[in-house]
């Protein structure tokens, strides 16, 4: 059902999309962000000014909610904290130009949870798809609810289901530059290891993303990855034994591997 948006209790969400020389992709995240049965939202594209047909392919899909920023910037979480700084809805949350949402009621299950004013943001899972078949499943990243000293071992939800409410950033920050690959796991362990945000799990999947991206394309880009999130472990006095976090990390990435399957059940 879509949203009543002259109901004042129905949330309005800000959905931010990150992209540069997406023309491959680009297209597929915005159908899937264009039949969401929820209604109630804004969408803001930063472009990294790109010099393929991104754009061109941006502009055959007009929509009254959307807004598109083009510029070079510094890196994907700098795009990303322009885009908070545009945002203006109630809730903030990302969907790349290599992602999709699972389904049309992706959106609509985001705002349901977040309509009780006891939680501050929510987050559920993600399956990785294969870069050129994203019907492909390769991982499936299965959550579960936060509980204190997850991210020392190895845990975080994944941040492209991951919607906060827009003043917990204005409280508690935006990325921080100084982690070139980890900037989003940084704020998500801001925000709930150290800020202590109220959070909902949602069980079910609700993006689907390419492999590929900076963090995961490499052996190399995995490990520095992991090296900045002990970094930001460590810059926020949490406690943690370096050898118990490779070992849940990787007991996690395996376990992954195996439910892959158990996604079309959830």
């Amino acid at each position: 059902m879509a949203a009543d948006t002259a109901d004042p209790r129905i949330p309005r969400i800000s959905l931010i999309t990150v992209c540069w020389n997406a023309e491959r992709t680009i297209a597929d995240t915005l159908r899937s962000i264009d039949t969401q049965t929820y209604r109630n939202f804004e969408h803001i594209i930063i472009d990294g000014g790109s010099s393929d047909s991104t754009l061109a392919i941006i502009a055959l899909a007009p929509a009254d909610n959307r807004r598109v920023l083009s510029g070079r910037d510094g890196g994907i979480y700098e795009a990303m904290n322009k885009g908070i700084g545009l945002a203006i809805g109630d809730i903030i949350g990302f969907l790349n130009a290599d992602d999709t949402f699972e389904s049309s009621d992706s959106l609509e299950t985001v705002a349901a949870a977040l309509e009780d004013p006891a939680y501050d943001g929510c987050y559920g899972d993600l399956v990785y798809v294969s870069n050129r078949h994203i019907d492909r499943k390769i991982r499936y990243w299965k959550s579960h609810t936060f509980r204190s000293g997850s991210f020392a071992r190895g845990w975080c939800p994944p941040h492209p289901t991951f919607y906060v409410r827009r003043s917990i950033y204005e409280q508690f920050g935006r990325f921080d530059l100084r982690y070139r690959l980890a900037a989003d796991v940084e704020l998500m362990m801001r925000f709930l290891e150290v800020a202590r945000i109220r959070t909902i799990y949602i069980p079910r999947v609700l993006v689907r993303m390419r492999l590929g991206g900076a963090t995961n394309k490499n052996v190399q880009n995995i490990s520095r990855q992991n090296k900045e999130v002990l970094c930001a472990l460590a810059d926020h006095g949490l406690k943690v034994s370096t050898s118990m976090f490779w070992v849940f990390k990787i007991v996690n990435r395996l376990g992954q591997f195996l439910m892959r399957n158990r996604s079309q059940d959830l």
